[in-house]
């Protein structure tokens, strides 16, 4: 791939946003890059690189992309895409930001780029499993806090606690709740799962914990692997932080509190870890899966029945 000092033998034959977002994509095409972090092919990664670069909106009408670029535009959209193959980093950690549930985080190496499905239970305000608005919330492994963050902004009147075991995951999040201005009412903590939230007992808890298997991580494409392993990997099937937050969350869950947690692909693997586990699998109707719901009462049955 030409580097960007020899952008002035490219420059003649690339110059608006289209021969841009065209040579990007099939420049991805070529490096064999991954995705998987806000898009899920080439053609959409260079447009949203493109579009970044330029300052364009997403939505950008048809007709601008027939616009020409200056000189100067054509070299910073060129280095942009260089660096995505390049570094095999995910287009949000280039960027800085990333969006989730409709709304703009920062995110950079220290944490996981957004991407739960989770979202769309927080539009729909959880329910049918909530009846009512959470008053006090916990998000348990916050990384850069999109979860808990958005979870407050969908409910006004909710205090909201955002955990995290990294200290770097929690600056990303106290970097977020700033840009939301929500310091009044939102958190962060750093510490190990329940161990920095004194007991307290929450409406809800929504947690993305790590959950690939250790083998599975290994074999990640390294936009995968550029994001911080602690927030990935748990153990030999996945489920070694799972199992630390289903021991305890009945005794942190108010008397109709609920538990939403995400396992992802590894549904099958937690299933045959916990066969019996009262667990209740929302749909998604934009896609994703892997989440499942518990209710404080059905978690500590569960919790009496094993003997613990």
């Amino acid at each position: 791939m030409p580097s960007a000092e020899n952008h002035a033998a490219i420059e003649p034959q690339l110059r608006t946003v289209r021969d841009w977002v065209r040579w990007g994509a099939s420049a991805f095409g070529r490096a064999g890059l991954a995705y998987g972090h806000g898009t899920d092919n080439a053609l959409d990664e260079a447009f949203h690189l493109v579009a970044w670069a330029l300052k364009l909106p997403w939505d950008l009408p048809a007709p601008y992309l027939a616009a020409a670029l200056t000189d100067d535009e054509c070299r910073t959209v060129h280095a942009l895409l260089e660096r995505r193959i390049r570094t095999r980093a995910p287009a949000a950690y280039l960027t800085g930001e990333a969006w989730f549930a409709g709304l703009p985080f920062f995110v950079d190496e220290h944490v996981l780029v957004p991407r739960s499905p989770i979202a769309e239970l927080i539009e729909a305000g959880f329910r049918p499993w909530l009846t009512t608005d959470p008053r006090t919330v916990l998000d348990l492994c916050c990384g850069c806090g999109c979860i808990g963050i958005a979870c407050a902004l969908a409910f006004p009147a909710a205090e909201v606690e955002l955990v995290d075991v990294d200290r770097s995951a929690c600056a990303v999040a106290e970097r977020n709740v700033a840009r939301h201005d929500l310091a009044d009412r939102v958190r962060v903590l750093a510490g190990d799962l329940y161990a920095p939230t004194a007991a307290r007992a929450y409406d809800l808890i929504v947690c993305n914990p790590p959950y690939v298997p250790t083998a599975e991580w290994q074999g990640l494409a390294p936009e995968y692997r550029r994001e911080p392993r602690l927030a990935l990997e748990a153990g030999t099937d996945g489920m070694d932080i799972v199992a630390r937050v289903l021991a305890t969350a009945a005794d942190h869950l108010a008397q109709e509190g609920m538990l939403v947690c995400e396992v992802g692909g590894s549904r099958p693997l937690f299933e045959a870890r916990f066969p019996d586990f009262p667990a209740t699998w929302p749909e998604f109707e934009r896609g994703g899966d892997g989440v499942f719901v518990a209710r404080r009462d059905e978690l500590a049955a569960w919790m009496a029945s094993r003997g613990t």
